[in-house]
């Protein structure tokens, strides 16, 4: 005797068969096989019942749930992509742990907006806890005539931009300071400092001094004259030397300065592939007797530097004392009695070398870009140490004598 179902139960097993469907995914029979005979009910009766009274509409089921989900995954991925290269863009911003200038948000979303879009970085920045202008904000700043600020900045950013550049881009907010008010502009150090964080430039810190100078395996009787005074009243007077290395595709090359103390002048340099008393420090050592002949006391120059082999051979000292040139030596293994040498060396490294961000060919490329920078550490560079003058300006003064201080450490 066949089953009677009520109107209740019909439906019941319909809307069960499409649920599951649109739960499971699959044809519609799958679904009315499997719930079929939970209930009881003939599978030809359940097909059916689908057909006469299931929903007129069409079913969604789980393939399109699962695109749709995919596709909304796939913008989210996008969004949190997009959110994070926002954030490392304004990195700079949020180091200072304060919410930025506006004319720098203003100037930040402008660089970006066609990367990003200005609805998109305001969203993202203005989450974070130091905040960030609305994109209301940004519009309603942007129909604003130009304030007399904008329209400075906007002058001064470009040759913000290229006196950093042309001074090797390592100076900081202070030498940039002087730099720009020898340049013309009156201008104040906090303003140069917001100039340089809007256009993204900062200076370089000078690393560590790497060992390079072998101590000597000989006694050596010859005294430290200097004692760790830095200073010298006169040019000529007292000079300091000391040796760094570079690495080069094929190795190393090394570098050799000679300083003077009282103009903070490089009398002598040398490049070479090795370290060769010959080839390198004798080659900075004439070098350095060669530019300061002209003015070079006939007596009263002391050479200092550390007591590595190449400093205390014989073919060196006999150097120095046909030159007539007293040698001066420092203790073995510490690096303050020829701090000043030192500091050479490693702003040639953080100025030079490693600030370029690149791999150096050759012992001739290192030697040409070392003529270069040589030049410019005389001329063109400013000395906190010198009053924010060059090295040729403190020595010109004691050529064309006036009243200067002499350069401490």
């Amino acid at each position: 005797m066949p089953k009677k179902f009520s109107p209740e139960l019909r439906d019941r097993a319909v809307r069960l068969v499409y649920e599951r469907q649109a739960r499971e995914g699959g044809p519609r029979a799958e679904s009315i096989r499997a719930i079929a005979p939970q209930l009881g009910v003939g599978l030809e009766a359940l097909r059916i019942w689908c057909n006469r009274y299931g929903p007129t509409e069409p079913v969604t089921g789980r393939g399109e749930s699962l695109e749709e989900e995919n596709r909304r995954l796939r913008r989210e991925l996008a969004e949190a992509h997009r959110a994070n290269e926002i954030l490392k863009a304004a990195s700079g911003f949020f180091r200072r742990g304060t919410r930025p200038p506006h004319d720098e948000m203003i100037r930040f979303i402008d660089a970006r907006r066609d990367q990003f879009g200005v609805e998109a970085i305001c969203r993202v920045l203005s989450a974070t806890e130091c905040g960030f202008i609305t994109s209301r904000g940004y519009r309603a700043a942007k129909a604003r005539p130009a304030s007399a600020r904008a329209l400075r900045d906007e002058a001064l950013l470009p040759e913000i931009r290229r006196i950093h550049s042309e001074n090797y881009s390592v100076y900081g907010v202070r030498k940039m300071h002087h730099a720009m008010r020898r340049a013309g502009w009156d201008v104040g150090r906090d303003q140069v400092a917001r100039l340089m964080r809007a256009a993204g430039l900062q200076g370089v810190r000078r690393g560590r001094k790497p060992v390079t100078t072998r101590p000597a395996q000989v006694p050596d009787a010859r005294p430290d004259l200097v004692e760790r005074r830095f200073t010298a009243e006169q040019p000529n007077r007292l000079w300091v030397a000391d040796i760094t290395y570079v690495r080069i595709l094929a190795g190393f090359c090394y570098v050799a300065f000679i300083t003077d103390v009282c103009t903070r002048k490089i009398v002598g340099w040398a490049v070479a592939a090795t370290l060769h008393t010959e080839g390198l420090p004798l080659l900075a050592l004439e070098h350095a007797l060669l530019t300061s002949g002209a003015v070079r006391s006939q007596s009263g120059l002391i050479h200092h530097s550390d007591r590595g082999a190449q400093y205390v051979s014989l073919a060196y000292s006999a150097a120095l004392i046909t030159a007539g040139v007293t040698a001066s030596v420092g203790t073995v293994g510490d690096s303050y009695d020829n701090a000043l040498a030192e500091t050479v060396n490693g702003l040639f490294k953080a100025e030079l070398i490693h600030s370029q961000r690149r791999i150096w060919e050759s012992t001739e490329a290192v030697e040409i870009a070392t003529m270069g920078w040589v030049h410019w550490w005389n001329h063109d560079r400013l000395h906190e140490a010198l009053g924010y003058r060059t090295p040729a300006e403190v020595e010109a003064s004691y050529t064309h004598p006036m009243t200067t201080a002499p350069a401490t450490v």
